[in-house]
């Protein structure tokens, strides 16, 4: 059985644009994407995430810096700082003789959590109103930097960015892994399709090679393992527990 739905279809088409018109994005339109996104799941009620709309073109390229100088931080209409924000937890804890400080890894896993279920949310959200976008994870360069670019006090730190805007350019769609070999059945492991790890990643690097080469950018027959491998040795953002601890997230 197919289903059709509209959310299914703007799923299986997204990309990650990072083109826009120059034209504005209302605030009362993000306003209404905001509002439906707050109702995602969220841990307990708890609600620990909070949104910053950045308009300030000064702080703007300050976060470019930050992320690499992705000029898209600066060029898109929209730039959303999702949060995670213990401080209103914080603030009845504290009316009630009690303090979250030195709280442990659940409490910050939950609240990162929280953020990217609005992010995606808000996400979708906007894509079903024409907008397009893409998901800023670079504002963890440097976490200290961005809190202090954006005034987030201590239990508050940036999870990630998102741009967004009405789209110009759109990219052609990567390519995914074969869904056969990600989905396991009871336990893990148990897969319909019985291709080892090797073959599968060996035909996804070969289909993402294609893909590649087929919009001009460089790549290797082992496209996929090469990016990986390159991106994770030396460890990816290796401070990023020091920076969250001093922004007042233990993660211990």
């Amino acid at each position: 059985m197919q289903a059709a739905s509209e959310t299914i279809e703007l799923l299986n088409n997204r990309v990650s644009v990072r083109a826009y018109k120059d034209e504005d994005v209302p605030e009362a339109l993000i306003d209404q994407v905001l509002k439906a996104a707050f109702r995602a799941p969220t841990s307990s009620n708890i609600q620990s995430y909070s949104v910053i709309m950045v308009e300030d073109p000064d702080l703007r390229q300050q976060l470019a810096v930050v992320t690499g100088d992705q000029k898209h931080v600066v060029a898109a209409p929209v730039f959303l700082a999702f949060c995670a924000d213990l401080t209103r937890i914080e603030h009845v804890m504290n009316q009630r003789g009690h303090t979250l400080r030195d709280n442990n890894m659940e409490i910050g896993l939950v609240s990162s959590i929280d953020a990217s279920l609005v992010g995606m949310s808000a996400y979708l959200a906007a894509e079903s109103v024409g907008l397009k976008g893409v998901m800023i994870g670079a504002v963890r360069n440097d976490a200290v930097a961005t809190a202090r670019i954006l005034g987030l006090p201590t239990g508050v730190y940036c999870v990630f960015g998102m741009c967004l805007g009405w789209p110009g350019e759109a990219p052609p769609q990567k390519p995914r892994m074969d869904y056969s070999t990600m989905v396991h059945y009871d336990r893990y492991g148990a897969l319909r399709d019985n291709r080892d790890v090797g073959q599968s990643l060996g035909d996804y690097d070969a289909a993402l090679a294609k893909h590649y080469e087929s919009i001009g950018k460089p790549t290797t027959p082992d496209s996929w393992s090469h990016d990986m491998d390159k991106k994770f040795d030396p460890q990816l953002r290796d401070n990023l527990r020091r920076e969250l601890k001093e922004l007042g997230f233990d993660f211990r």
